[in-house]
């Protein structure tokens, strides 16, 4: 019994985990298994990079094993001893069909289900296409090893969306933090503005307490030199009555002239000023502008000035250097670097939203469509320009990390185009005219300037 058990045993460790067969040029992987060399080739056909291993799916990088040829010679001899029984132990530990108790030879492919000889039989899969186990297990592992390159494509696919995601992620939380800081400035902005202006009405109201107190101060002097002459009058007529008749006329048309002509002191009369505290137009009417009024624009290449780079989206001009002999369109800007937007305006209100990068002074604003473009002399309101010049070192890291932006704000029926600096949201200037024709956005840079670019942006302030 011992010498069964210990060929069973011998004839198990000389075995393929794959074929159950005795091994033929067995081979040994990096995690210590050992594999006939062919049943392991056809496991990892068609499998790329990763290379598990049967038994503990440990990977095994570019297919590494090694020959074992002691192990060859043991297997060799292992073959010439009496394997009935080990057939036998394998055969038995196999597993076995539940309803008739027979080892499960056949594969059901359409109910992907093991089977016995006698559940061919069976109404339950007599017309179901069969084939033995061995045929049926190397046509699924093809099979699922067609699965491998789409999941990984997948995988990999699922990878870069998580990674895009957490992107995303972090720049929202970014963009949270720099909407949180800006509203923290403009807050702490409008808390100055609130003193300033509180420090302007206590100075107006003190002034004003200081005036009514030297005016009471007068009116009780007045009152108290009042009582006095009505004291000395009262006096007076209450001494004549008791003199004798003579001494009382005598001096009656005086005594009836000073009565006569007393005059009481008016009384206070004052009513304190109420100051009116109004918040600038731009803590409560920016935002209803921009949502309300807002357009959009986009720049007129063809007006361009030939030291102009407009953008594909015709968003953004950037000045770069003039090129020479370059022919530009008859309405481009030929004496300085400007250009005007693609849409026009001759009646309504309208704002829109420009952004500054880069270094020295630009201008923009608006200007009559027929303002003349070949002409040396400086746009100004009498030529038809209105607009308002921003000489800065305009940098990519200004306050809360962002450039400078500009809003303008134009109300052609009012007749007023308004500027404001949207980092601080305050109102910078304004002008007043009558309009006439249709007008354009106006912009220019400078050409001693270095490395400008101005945009024209959608998103609200």
């Amino acid at each position: 019994m011992a010498l069964a058990a210990s060929l069973a045993q011998l004839h198990a460790e000389a075995s393929c985990p794959i074929c159950l067969d005795c091994l033929t040029d067995p081979v040994t992987t990096g995690c210590g298994h050992n594999f006939c060399h062919a049943c392991l080739q056809q496991r990892w056909e068609g499998l790329r990079d990763l290379f598990p291993c049967p038994l503990c799916l440990q990977p095994c990088p570019e297919r590494s094993c090694r020959r074992n040829s002691q192990l060859s010679h043991l297997a060799d001899a292992v073959r010439q001893l009496p394997s009935t029984r080990a057939k036998r132990g394998r055969q038995g530990e196999a597993p076995l069909c539940e309803k008739h108790s027979q080892a499960l030879s056949l594969f059901c492919e359409e109910d992907l289900e093991l089977l016995c000889p006698q559940c061919r039989l069976s109404s339950e899969h007599r017309h179901h296409p069969l084939v033995p186990v061995e045929q049926a297990a190397v046509c699924h592992r093809r099979r699922l090893k067609g699965y491998l390159e789409p999941l990984t494509e997948q995988l990999e696919a699922a990878e870069k969306g998580l990674e895009m995601q957490v992107s995303k992620s972090f720049e929202l939380v970014s963009n949270m933090e720099n909407r949180k800081s800006e509203l923290l400035f403009e807050v702490e902005h409008f808390k100055n503005f609130l003193k300033t202006e509180h420090n302007v009405i206590d100075f107006v109201l003190q002034a004003e307490e200081k005036g009514v107190q030297y005016e009471i101060i007068d009116k009780k002097t007045q009152i108290s030199d009042h009582g006095s002459t009505l004291k000395s009058l009262l006096y007076e007529i209450t001494n004549k009555c008791s003199q004798s008749d003579l001494d009382l006329l005598t001096v009656i048309e005086s005594i009836h002239r000073s009565y006569e002509n007393l005059e009481s002191p008016a009384p206070i009369s004052y009513e304190v000023k109420k100051e009116v505290f109004t918040l600038p137009p731009q803590y409560f009417g920016l935002h209803k502008m921009i949502s309300n009024f807002h357009v959009h624009l986009t720049l007129e290449p063809k007006t361009a000035h030939q030291s102009l780079r407009i953008s594909q989206d015709q968003k953004t001009a950037t000045f770069q250097r003039m090129e020479p002999n370059c022919v530009h369109p008859p309405q481009a800007f030929a004496s300085y670097p400007a250009v005007l937007s693609s849409e026009g305006f001759d009646a309504g209100r309208h704002f829109w939203q420009v952004e500054g990068r880069g270094m020295r002074e630009w201008s923009l604003g608006v200007c009559k469509e027929s303002f003349p473009r070949n002409s040396p002399v400086s746009p100004s309101p009498s030529n038809g320009c209105w607009q308002i010049q921003l000489w800065a070192v305009i940098q990519d890291t200004q306050v809360l990390g962002n450039p400078w932006r500009y809003g303008v704000f134009l109300d052609c029926d009012l007749g007023e185009v308004s500027f404001y600096n949207l980092n601080d949201r305050s109102h910078l200037y304004t002008f007043s005219e009558i309009f006439t024709g249709k007008l354009m956005a106006y912009f220019s840079i400078r050409p001693s300037s270095k490395s400008l670019t101005i945009s024209i942006v959608e998103n609200e302030c």
